[in-house]
């Protein structure tokens, strides 16, 4: 069954997406949304940005769900923030996050999700190991140079390059191997049929 959410095939699709129905899509936005919501608690404490597990999340939803729906899942827990639930890094809510120093950062996450899981869609991901690390990281860099930008906005291009750009590069690296690896593993998996 093909729906708005989800493409009717995908040369990547380990959860099967492109054949839910409509109610197990929005179950699987919803689940998505408490995965990030508890990635975001896994944080690292740093000044003025945190460093968390947030993108790791957001990349692999982007792939896993595919670019349509795991974009629209960041935006519903984008959302959920913004109602005001403990849904973020340090389980903040409200608006003040979405004007402070990571609202650029939390402008982007509906991006690289979408950039993720389209070049996920075109194959840039599962054996494809290079590929799959080049898109997660790819995709983390786009979150470093939007969330860099605004927060260069408020404080200075220089000190937004030291607070929130130079530091994260070595996780965003970290975190797309980490992403590569799962989803090699998960492609490999997959493919070979299972003893019962």
């Amino acid at each position: 069954m093909t729906t708005i959410l989800a493409p009717a095939s995908r040369a990547f699709d380990p959860l099967c997406i492109a054949g839910r129905s409509l109610p197990m899509q929005a179950a699987l936005l919803l689940f998505g949304t408490g995965v990030l919501a508890l990635a975001s608690q896994i944080s690292v404490p740093m000044v003025p940005v945190p460093i968390t597990l947030q993108t790791f999340a957001i990349t692999m939803i982007g792939v896993l769900y595919g670019w349509r729906l795991g974009a629209l899942t960041v935006l519903a827990w984008l959302g959920e923030a913004m109602m005001g639930l403990p849904v973020l890094a340090g389980g903040s809510g409200g608006l003040a996050p979405f004007v402070g120093p990571t609202a650029g950062y939390l402008v982007s996450f509906p991006i690289i999700a979408a950039l993720a899981g389209y070049l996920a869609e075109k194959g840039w991901t599962g054996e494809r190991v290079v590929k799959s690390l080049l898109a997660h990281f790819g995709a983390n860099l786009l979150c470093l140079v939007i969330g860099g930008a605004w927060l260069g906005y408020l404080i200075g291009v220089e000190k937004g390059l030291a607070l929130g750009v130079t530091p994260f590069i070595p996780g965003a690296v970290l975190k797309s191997a980490l992403a590569a690896a799962l989803l090699m593993a998960l492609a490999r998996g997959k493919a070979k049929p299972l003893d019962l």
